[in-house]
């Protein structure tokens, strides 16, 4: 067990090597990129609750307008008188003026416009941005900041720049010193915010969740109504709608998270901006989980799945690995949307599988060197379609012992140590290997196992280690065949001149103990227990009866008419003080019957009786020891002094 928790956990550690070492692949990055995404779309509530309003400078604008861009200043001074008529609580332009214009008045125009706007109380923040200049020893960057005359006019100013992903979707709040979400904010609040903490946006929905109006719609009177922005945020900035707008101006677009759904893929960096001010105000962006966290659950995961692909079944270690999958899902999904926290879900969800993976087939490899280590063990012993079975069903054999009523056979051959004595070694190798060939298979065919070849004997039992409810009738119809083939054996050694031998069979019915017996290094399939031995010890006693095959009333017991066997004798085994009846097959009814009556009249003590019986068998088969050894009892039984004791058993190592 041990070492196959040890094989499983190794597997694991290096199945999470790999998933480590793809987690720092771009490729990875882009996967986690997508569950970003997809929480974003399935999440997002798809309004806001930010006062805000966007002026798009679109495609209607540029055609109602009649002007291309650049607009001219003085349209954006007037944009900003009416939304500072109208009451605005503040006016982000994401416009970046950082060059004078040809015509002088524009600027002032427009720098009189955020004068007025300022002094009524409705702040102006301006986009500024950075530039990265490359040069030959180092690389630097440029604030390019709003025009003076504007900054004197009291508008503010914030970066615009954002940082995209390499997907080119930005999920990472800036982290510039004063960023223009920022100055709008602070613009709003009358106070420093200082930096914002290191964090991710919260989108509130696809394209057009904030409210959204065309820049040409603020200026024309009429086409919205009073008061329109009264006490709102208005974002100012580029919305490209259109193909021909895309060719003719410089858009400012990124990709949107909601793509991973389907929905639109371009997403206006001034809707970009009103997110961001919104989880400036609102202050409800995503916050990084720790690190530590995802590593937990790795280690969860492997603490769980290692012992359960030992110990359990393979369907319930699927299921287990996939509840923990589904579970760093609900996790992950539950602090998205609960907590504000993004925890990834990609790496604990990987690494669950790779470790059941891992796991799963580290036990495929110990159940396929199982099965090669069990078809070669119990092919010696058992017939191939057992070791198929076994193999499917590993559940049938339980390995270490078990307590099972099984009928055990010994085998013996007599007068082999006098042919023995006649061959050389390799001769004699050769005699046992054929006797050994010829029996076996008959063993297997009545579904015995072979426990072992003692010298020239053989020990087999039947019910073990699949459960055979025949087990005593097959281990009989398996003596009756071996015997018969003998003859073939004894024929072929008479043909080669050489001394017949015959074979001795015990059989007993009883439980005992199988299973794997030995040490780690070597062990074998066997039995153990008192039948083993009761067994061992009719082989033997077949000498003292005359028989070829002798077996325990508790194998009789068991066996069907078509079988009919003759009554021999009540013996006791050493250890023992019950007397266990002994028999052998016998087509001969009549042979049967007359052993029954002259053992039934020899328990009565009815002498006569007895000896009549016993008589007229040995007139129907003439030499028969059985009778004899019975008859001469029955003169000892007559010869006794009254009163001595008398019992009809005879101790069977008196045999």
């Amino acid at each position: 067990m041990r070492a196959t928790v040890s094989k499983a956990l190794g597997t694991a550690v290096l199945a999470l090597l790999l998933v480590w070492a793809a987690a720092h692949s771009r490729p990875w990055h882009a996967l986690e990129f997508k569950s970003f995404d997809l929480w974003t779309a399935l999440a997002a509530p798809g309004r806001s609750a930010l006062p805000a309003v966007i002026l798009a400078i679109d495609e209607p604008s540029f055609q109602q307008l009649g002007q291309g861009w650049p607009f001219p200043r003085s349209l954006h001074a007037l944009l900003i008188d009416r939304l500072r008529e109208d009451g605005a609580a503040a006016i982000g332009l994401d416009i970046v003026f950082a060059d004078p214009a040809q015509d002088a008045a524009q600027d002032a125009a427009l720098a009189q416009a955020v004068a007025r706007a300022v002094a009524a109380g409705v702040p102006v923040v301006l986009a500024s941005s950075r530039e990265k200049v490359d040069s030959a020893s180092a690389t630097l960057w440029t604030e390019v900041l709003p025009l003076q005359a504007l900054r004197d006019a009291g508008a503010d100013h914030g970066d615009a720049g954002v940082q995209p992903d390499d997907d080119f979707v930005v999920r990472h709040l800036p982290q510039n010193a004063r960023s223009f979400s920022a100055a709008l904010a602070e613009a709003l609040s009358g106070r420093s915010l200082g930096p914002p903490p290191p964090g991710l946006i919260a989108y509130r929905g696809p394209r057009g969740t904030f409210d959204t109006r065309s820049y040409y719609q603020a200026l024309e009177p009429g086409l919205l109504p009073p008061g329109y922005f009264h006490g709102k945020t208005v974002l100012v900035g580029r919305s490209a709608l259109t193909a021909s707008e895309l060719q003719h101006t410089q858009v400012d677009l990124f990709n949107a998270p909601f793509a991973a759904l389907g929905g639109e893929r371009l997403f206006p960096g001034v809707e970009l901006q009103a997110t961001l001010l919104d989880n400036r105000v609102q202050g409800d962006s995503l916050r990084p989980g720790h690190e530590g966290w995802s590593a937990a659950l790795v280690l969860l995961a492997l603490a769980v799945l290692v012992p359960a692909s030992v110990l359990w079944h393979p369907g319930a270690v699927a299921a287990l690995a996939g509840a923990l999958a589904g579970g760093t899902l609900l996790l992950s999904w539950g602090l998205f949307t609960r907590a504000g926290l993004w925890l990834p879900p990609l790496l604990p969800f990987a690494a669950t599988l790779a470790i059941y993976g891992a796991t799963a087939l580290a036990a495929y490899a110990t159940a396929r060197r199982r099965a090669r280590q069990t078809r070669a063990m119990f092919a010696q012993y058992v017939p191939p379609e057992v070791v198929s079975r076994l193999i499917a069903q590993p559940e049938l054999l339980r390995l270490g012992g078990e307590a099972r009523e099984v009928t055990l056979m010994f085998t013996d051959l007599a007068s082999f140590t006098t042919l023995s004595e006649q061959l050389s070694a390799e001769q004699t190798v050769e005699v046992l290997t054929g006797y050994f060939n010829a029996m076996t298979p008959l063993i297997h065919a009545t579904g015995g196992t072979v426990d072992k070849f003692i010298g020239d004997a053989v020990m087999a039992f039947w019910g073990a280690p699949l459960p055979d409810d025949r087990h005593a009738e097959h281990a009989v119809r398996a003596a009756i065949a071996m015997q018969q083939a003998m003859e073939a054996l004894v024929a072929r050694l008479h043909a080669r001149g050489l001394p017949g031998i015959h074979m001795r069979i015990g059989l007993h019915t009883g439980r005992v103990v199988v299973g794997n017996v030995g040490s780690t290094q070597r062990f074998s399939y066997t039995a153990i227990g008192d039948a083993v031995n009761l067994a061992a010890r009719l082989e033997g006693a077949n000498k003292a009866f005359g028989t070829g095959i002798l077996l325990s009333a508790a194998t009789a017991a068991h066996l069907p008419d078509s079988i009919p066997v003759r009554a021999l004798d009540d013996v006791i085994v050493k250890g023992k003080t019950e007397p266990v009846r002994v028999y052998t097959p016998c087509d001969d009814a009549e042979l049967c019957h007359l052993a029954r009556a002259a053992l039934d009249a020899f328990h009565a003590r009815a002498w006569d009786a007895a000896e009549e019986h016993l008589r007229t068998l040995l007139a129907r088969q003439p030499g028969d020891l059985a009778a004899q050894r019975l008859l001469g009892r029955i003169t000892e039984a007559r010869s006794l002094a009254p009163g001595t004791p008398w019992s009809a058993a005879v101790a069977l190592d008196k045999l």
